[in-house]
């Protein structure tokens, strides 16, 4: 890249330059408001250039679905809601009676267990997101189980995982899945391989 290109993204390179002379202080960075709402286009071709092998599936920091990045994606798991204030939130996702039906009861269980933990952890990096305090706050006025997961103080760290699925037309599924992080813009790519 010439001394003259513009950045890709100003906003960005401009807080990863910041960050740098925090560091350099030896101080640590203020963390960001927000996740960043749009999928670097860098990894958005590399995620399309998977083609429909593997299914893969990008939420953001705040736990909000941002897409299927392909067609197995959305075979597998469904088109990403897009009703209700929470229905693209994979926290929310995993109260309802769907998730149950597509995991079944143990696997809807731990996933509930997991989903909790991220949310702790998200409002942890977003103390002050509205959006997040009210999930919380509608998962416990709606959810025991929430409130019973919520009550433990569970934080997430874990990175893969067994995910087993129920699906309509292929039967029972396993996946093993892994969740690079993209830290500059705080965006999970859940990738789902094959179980063998």
């Amino acid at each position: 890249m010439s001394s003259d290109s513009p950045p890709s993204h100003p906003g960005r390179e401009a807080s990863v330059q910041e960050g740098h002379l925090f560091r350099l202080a030896g101080e640590l960075p203020p963390e960001p408001a927000l996740p960043d709402s749009e999928i670097r286009p860098g990894l958005d071709r590399q995620l399309q250039g998977l083609g429909d092998s593997v299914p893969v599936t990008v939420h953001d920091g705040r736990l909000d679905v941002l897409a299927a990045r392909n067609a197995v994606a959305t075979e597998l798991l469904g088109e990403p809601a897009t009703t209700g204030r929470y229905g693209r939130n994979i926290v929310h996702q995993g109260f309802t009676a769907s998730a149950r039906r597509v995991l079944g009861n143990e696997g809807a269980d731990l996933y509930a267990r997991w989903a909790t933990a991220e949310l702790r952890s998200a409002i942890g990096r977003y103390p002050d997101d509205e959006r997040l305090r009210g999930l919380v706050a509608e998962l416990s006025a709606t959810s025991g189980d929430f409130r019973r997961h919520w009550a433990h103080g569970e934080v997430a760290t874990e990175r893969s995982g067994v995910k087993r699925l129920r699906h309509p037309t292929r039967g029972r599924l396993t996946f093993q899945n892994e969740m690079p992080h993209d830290t500059a813009r705080d965006h999970w790519i859940v990738i789902y391989a094959p179980a063998t």
